[in-house]
Parts: C-alpha cells; structure tokens; sequence
C-alpha cells in the first residue's frame, strides 16, 4: 500500500482547499470525509484524474476460464 497524503491551503478569506494524493478512485472521498465533515461545508469537488482509475489488480491473481 503507497502513502496517502492530504495537503490543505487556508486561503486568507478563511476557505480550506484540500488536495488528497496517492489514492485512486472513490478511495479519496472515504479518507477525507471525517476531516470535511468537522471544517464545514464542501462549497465545491474537483476531480483529479487518479479519482477515476481503479485500483491495480493484484499481479499474482490468476483468472480461471472454464473450458466450453
């Protein structure tokens, strides 16, 4: 498992900008759902692209076919 990393910026206006690093897909949203619930209200969400890959797939899994 990578290292997962929240940076904030507070803005002089008193607004918080969060930026998650190092989860992909809707991982990010669970990590940091505690944090925004007890700043305040999400005014806006931008998508980076890792929030839509999905998670790797395991190199040693092995898919088994039946045979037809």
């Amino acid at each position: 498992m990578g290292q997962h990393t929240i940076r904030f910026r507070i803005r002089p206006d008193g607004r918080v900008e969060e930026v998650v690093e190092g989860v992909v897909g809707e991982a990010c949203l669970a990590l940091s759902e505690r944090i925004e619930a007890q700043l305040g209200s999400v005014q806006t969400r931008q998508s980076t692209a890792a929030a839509f890959q999905t998670a790797a797939v395991n190199a040693s899994q092995s898919l088994h076919h039946p045979a037809a």
